[in-house]
Order: C-alpha cells, then structure tokens, then sequence
C-alpha cells in the first residue's frame, strides 16, 4: 500500500512548536508531509522558531528536518496556490492536521469558505471523508467559536485542543508539547509512545 501523506496547515494561532514537532514524528516515521501555512502560520513560524524562509522555503524546510529527507517526503506549497495536489480530492491522503489552528481559520473551514490553499484543503479532506485533526489554541472562546467548533465536529473533524496533561511526570516545555503531539498521532492512528499511558500505580487502587 502506498504510503500515504499527512497534509499539516500552520496557522497565526501561537504555537508552531506544536506543527514543528508534529513534522518531526511523521519524517521519523517515513511518513510523506505536506505543509501549507496561511500569511500568519508562516510569519508564526519565524517569530517563535526563528524559521527564516528566504526565497527557497521548500530548501529551507529539508534542511530544517534533515539532510537525507527528499522533497518527495516533505513538501511545501505556497499559500495560495490552488493548483497544489492537495487542493484536490483525487490526490489521496492519509488526513490533515491544522496545528496550531486560529479561529478566523475555524470560520472559513466550518462554514466552507475556501480564500486559501489551507482551507481549501481542509475542506477537500472533509469532502473526501479523510480525518480532519483541528487543534485550536485560544482562550477563553466565544459563542461564535463553540458554536464552530460543534458545526466542523458534526461535519465530520476531530478536535484536539492544544491542551497538555501533567500526569506523565512533564519537566520540560517539550514533554507538554508531546502530551498534545500524542493525541494528534492517536487521532491518525499512527502509532506512538511520546508519553506513557494512562494506569494508576497499583498502590493507589482499591483492594
């Protein structure tokens, strides 16, 4: 079976390093990326990673993700390119994660207003059937967020909010990160052991 890619749209919400540990996992794991980022997911991912583009972007992330990965494996597309493979359904997919997702992001993709490659994509993804893995990172949200969110859900998306457990013993900004990175991968079904499953250690449960 061909192995699939995972489209993952970056957005201005604040936390790219949830997206950039994202793409590390799926290359670690040989999975094919495809990345897209609204005008503010690029400019997020310069002033909280210090990712500096240039005029090669596709140069830039293969050298950010490692010198033996292709552009074959990992791919960037413009924006707002709308001839892009994933601006359409019969280019397959294994789904698309948007991390971290704004709620302007939230309101083109739950109403189905396509004005870039990014929701277009998301809206194929939905269209085709594939997993939608959302994961917004904002507080507190309004009726209007809510009540996207609920529309996307019934549509057919998985929520991940960018909410980070505690109870794996995280030390590190990084181990939160991954806490979240984890249900993102389970949500693909994509196998991995970022952080321990949840047990209740035998002395804390009854007799």
């Amino acid at each position: 079976m061909k192995n699939l890619p995972v489209i993952v749209g970056i957005t201005g919400a604040s936390g790219a390093l949830y997206a950039h540990t994202l793409i590390k996992e799926l290359v670690k794991r040989d999975i094919p990326v495809e990345i897209v980022t609204s005008k503010w997911g690029k400019y997020l991912l310069n002033h909280e990673l210090n990712f500096n583009f240039g005029k090669n972007p596709q140069k830039f992330i293969e050298e950010q993700y490692g010198k033996n990965v292709k552009w074959t494996d990992l791919t960037w597309h413009p924006g707002m390119d709308m001839s892009a493979t994933i601006a359409s359904g019969t280019y397959r997919t294994r789904g698309m994660v948007v991390v971290p997702m704004s709620m302007g992001t939230l309101g083109h993709i739950s109403n189905g207003v396509t004005s870039n490659l990014l929701h277009r994509a998301a809206d194929v993804t939905l269209k085709e059937k594939r997993p939608l893995i959302l994961v917004p990172r904002e507080t507190p949200l309004s009726q209007i967020h809510l009540d996207n969110l609920l529309k996307v859900s019934r549509a057919g998306a998985t929520i991940v909010d960018a909410n980070p457990t505690f109870y794996q013993g995280a030390e590190t900004i990084q181990d939160l990160i991954d806490s979240v990175v984890a249900r993102i991968l389970d949500s693909l079904n994509i196998d991995n052991k970022l952080v321990p499953e949840w047990g209740i250690p035998k002395e804390f449960q009854d007799a």
